[in-house]
Parts: structure tokens; C-alpha cells; sequence
């Protein structure tokens, strides 16, 4: 267990906070995750992705998560805000690497749901197509689709983001 929490915690760390966990609740969050995995791994088939399979994971306990919070009486504005954090020494490179996960950020807000998910998967994650397919329990077909159209909308975003800037 100690093996699966070391290679894939920062994945599922990413994950959980894509799926909009707020930075104080996401080791609990990955915590979370790791439990249900060290329940359930005799389930794990061990011929798919662990990334794949991690990502179910993650989403249901992102899912509880999210309840969890709403019914605690937290505002929903706190699961899309988007925070970016670094240790850099050098303030002017931290200030453009915030800049460009904005940026990021605009674009995969210009995604529907459904390829906001595969591309950040298959082009941020590097998951393959069968992976991306697993995960989001889709057809292979269905997910190198809409992972072709993903990338042209992020594409037009990213085109119209930078007419904005230059403007």
C-alpha cells in the first residue's frame, strides 16, 4: 500500500483538486482516497490502470467530499476558485507561472464537462486512449473523439485568450 501511495499520490493530489477540493481539505481529501483504495485493492484488476482506476476513486470521494462541505454551510464559490501556489525564489517567474495556470485555467473553463476530463487526462496527466477510456468508463471510439475535440476547443480558447491580451 505503501508503494501505491508514494507513485500515485501527487496524481490523485492534482485530481482532487481538479475535481474543485479546496486546499484545506485536500489531504484529507487524499487521504480519503487512499483508504477506500486499501479497502477495496483485492477488487483492482490488476490488467487496467491504476491511474484509471485511481480516478474513480478520486471522483467519488471528491463527490462526498463536496457534500460534505455543502452541508456544512461552506459557500459552492469555494470549490471553483483556483489557487496557485509556489516556492519559487525568483518572484518574476513565479508571477508568470501563475499567469500561464490562469491562462490554463481559462481555456479548460471553456471545455464542457466531458472533454474538460479527457483533456486533462490524456495531455496534463498523460493517461493513453484505453486509460482515458477506463477512467471515464467510455468507448475508445468515444474517448479519442472527444479528446480531438477538446483539443480544438482549447485551441480556439487559447487563440481568443491571447487576441484579449493583445488587445
Amino acid at each position: 500500500m505503501a508503494a501505491w501511495y508514494r507513485e500515485h499520490f501527487a496524481f490523485v493530489w492534482r485530481t482532487l483538486r481538479r475535481f474543485g477540493i479546496p486546499p484545506q481539505n485536500l489531504d484529507d481529501a487524499v487521504q480519503d482516497v487512499f483508504l477506500v483504495v486499501q479497502r477495496r485493492l483485492i477488487d483492482f484488476d490488476r490488467d487496467s490502470s491504476a491511474r484509471a482506476w485511481l480516478f474513480g476513486v478520486a471522483r467519488f470521494v471528491a463527490r462526498a467530499q463536496r457534500r460534505k462541505l455543502a452541508s456544512q454551510g461552506r459557500s459552492e464559490a469555494a470549490f471553483s476558485e483556483y489557487e496557485h501556489t509556489t516556492h519559487e525564489a525568483d518572484p518574476e517567474r513565479a508571477a508568470l507561472q501563475t499567469q500561464a495556470a490562469a491562462l490554463v485555467q481559462r481555456c479548460l473553463a471553456a471545455l464542457d464537462e466531458d472533454k474538460r476530463w479527457v483533456f486533462i487526462l490524456a495531455d496534463l496527466e498523460g493517461l493513453s486512449g484505453p486509460e482515458l477510456a477506463q477512467a471515464l468508463e467510455l468507448n475508445l471510439n468515444t474517448a479519442y473523439a472527444r479528446l480531438r475535440a477538446a483539443r480544438k476547443q482549447f485551441e480556439a480558447a487559447l487563440r481568443r485568450e491571447r487576441a484579449r491580451a493583445k488587445e
